[in-house]
């Protein structure tokens, strides 16, 4: 293969995300051909948790490794696996969920030499008691899971890419001992994502057993994984939170597949991704030509935001920012930006809502900034499509605005149905009460959690995106971005390059900002293709994570690409960082600005 074609190649491996059903499809033709794909995960499985009990100065013989296994082809990965480290002299037993094994697999694993300990009375596994009473049931999960906590290594092989919704029965109950039940991991976050010392470390087969493979979710009891050994390509629970979350350090297995006519999931940001919505100052420029970005932010009671906007977007190669609000917050942003005008104008860009009181905010009857955002935002309402002549001149009208990024007290401000220019930029909680508000179903609006939007933010995220019409930024440690692909289908974008030391009051006001900057500098692209908005998005999300990773000398961030098993030099820990305000991020975008143009 040509070398450019097979970097390419990698590069969207590592950065795209592929659902169960296309890691299917590319699997087919290799097994048709023959190719031993399940030996050869097995064997990378077998070689990473090797690795890992040399990191712990752990010999192989020495070890003692519980196998969590069932009945389908995951489980036959980890049988492999199991048999290979049992053949280097670990003491492995597997501990069956199911009702029973991969056949081929389990001959291997017991030849080997590997114990078998069955949970199911209803088993039936050649060579293993079955037909136990329901007390003896009981007394084989404690010993299991007693055995499993006192282990070196746990390898996760229960379930695979077929298994959807949560864990039940014994596989339920043993994920719910060793794991946790739907809550996020309570671990400190750390760069590379290198495994912590605590034993048993736990090595998951291709996904974590609990997780939603193909929405990233936790809908239930799940094990967290030190290391994720993933096979052929990656799943969106290794990108998309807070699934990724419970994948550890990612090791990619490279079966081959080709991916150039395959679309994926989800893709993540990177570098060169960013670059491409990023417009270098040209010969002919103004300051007009090179973006004007327009501010509706701030208010007597939160006139920071204001500033943290104004800073943000001039700092992000906006060629001008015009700023509306009350004269104090006027003061203070040309105190410290004394480039700003204030005032009306032509604008190529809009930023609203950052430090606005929301309609539930005691302050909010009295906010002038809220009036000035009710009314502009009317202007970018989409007509019913039973307005006839009516509807045909509003949609006009909404699609000729510039984009505009709406963004916390004016959430509650926005238009049942919008344009794809139209970026909402809430947080969890402000997802929640947005899909409450817009939900016309009583029941399910009524039922609407801030629990159930973070175990699955992205089906929220979609939801939104799929209410209104307007591109989604939810924030997060990964951010998720989704938005039109221009032919009718969603675009779902992924930024994990920020710290978690960037969650510090201000960073939404300084993302909105430079939002507003990257998209005033697209000239009239994204009226033509509405596409590149969710990358735009997502590039600024990108950059504003950058500048944070500058301003705390932080190496640690939401989401860190996989190494390729076999190919990639094993990464160094590097370094934590330290604490960071709002106003540090906006010094250091010069620096994010510079390390991604160059």
């Amino acid at each position: 293969m040509d070398t450019a074609n097979e970097d390419d190649r990698l590069q969207t491996l590592l950065y795209g995300a592929y659902d169960s059903d296309t890691v299917r499809e590319m699997e087919r033709p290799l097994l048709d051909d023959g190719v031993p794909l399940m030996r050869m995960a097995a064997s990378a499985a077998a070689h990473v948790t090797m690795d890992l009990l040399d990191d712990e100065d752990l010999a192989v013989e020495d070890a003692r490794v519980a196998l969590l296994v069932g009945a389908g082809d995951n489980g036959g990965d980890g049988l492999y696996a199991g048999a290979e480290l049992a053949q280097e002299g670990a003491q492995v037993t597997a501990i069956a969920v199911g009702r029973s094994l991969h056949e081929e697999a389990f001959a291997a694993f017991v030849h080997a030499g590997g114990r078998v300990l069955v949970l199911d009375p209803a088993a039936d596994i050649p060579g293993c008691t079955t037909g136990f009473s329901a007390g003896e049931a009981g007394e084989r999960l404690q010993a299991a899971i007693e055995y499993a906590q006192g282990s070196h290594v746990i390898l996760d092989a229960m379930t695979g890419i077929g298994v959807s919704g949560a864990l039940r029965g014994i596989a339920g109950t043993i994920a719910a001992s060793l794991g946790l039940d739907g809550e996020l991991p309570d671990r400190p976050a750390l760069p590379n994502n290198e495994p912590s010392a605590d034993l048993p470390l736990v090595v998951a087969i291709d996904t974590p057993s609990g997780v939603g493979v193909n929405d990233g979710s936790l809908p239930g009891p799940y094990i967290p994984a030190d290391v994720t050994v993933t096979f052929g390509a990656m799943k969106p629970c290794a990108m998309v939170p807070p699934a990724s979350y419970a994948c550890g350090k990612l090791m990619l297995v490279d079966f081959g597949f080709d991916v150039d006519e395959t679309v994926p999931f989800a893709e993540m940001t990177d570098g060169d991704f960013v670059a491409d919505s990023i417009r270098l100052p040209q010969l002919a420029d103004g300051k007009y030509s090179r973006g004007v970005v327009g501010l509706v932010t701030g208010s007597n009671r939160y006139p920071g935001a204001a500033v943290l906007s104004a800073r943000s977007a001039a700092r992000t190669d906006s060629g001008m920012v015009r700023y509306l609000g009350p004269q104090r917050a006027q003061d203070m942003v040309l105190a410290s930006l004394p480039e700003a005008v204030v005032g009306k104008g032509r604008v190529q860009s809009w930023v609203v809502g950052s430090g606005v009181p929301s309609g539930d905010d005691e302050a909010a009857d009295e906010d002038m900034q809220r009036e000035t955002i009710a009314m502009l935002l009317k202007h970018y309402a989409l007509g019913r499509p039973d307005a006839g002549e009516a509807s045909v001149a509003s949609d006009e009208r909404a699609h000729a605005m510039p984009p505009i990024v709406v963004d916390a007290g004016a959430l509650d401000l926005l238009p049942e149905h919008v344009p794809a220019q139209v970026v909402i930029t809430p947080h969890a909680g402000e997802l929640t009460r947005l899909l409450t508000r817009l939900r016309t179903d009583d029941d399910a609006a009524d039922g609407l959690t801030l629990t159930q939007v973070q175990a699955n933010p992205l089906r929220a995220a979609i939801e939104a995106h799929e209410l209104t019409g307007a591109t989604v930024l939810l924030k997060g440690a990964v951010t998720i971005v989704v938005g039109t692909d221009g032919e009718g289908a969603n675009r779902i974008i992924l930024s994990g390059r920020a710290p978690a030391w960037l969650a510090t009051a201000g960073a939404g006001d300084v993302l909105a900002g430079m939002l507003g900057a990257l998209l005033a500098q697209q000239d009239d692209m994204l009226a033509d293709d509405p596409a590149l908005v969710p990358e735009v998005v997502a590039a600024a999300a990108y950059m504003h994570g950058l500048a944070a990773a500058f301003a705390s000398e932080s190496e640690q961030r939401g989401w860190h690409r996989p190494e390729i098993y076999g190919r990639s030099k094993k990464q160094r820990f590097g370094t934590v960082g330290h604490p960071i305000i709002a106003s540090d991020v906006i010094d250091a975008i010069a620096g994010a600005f510079t390390e991604l143009v160059q």
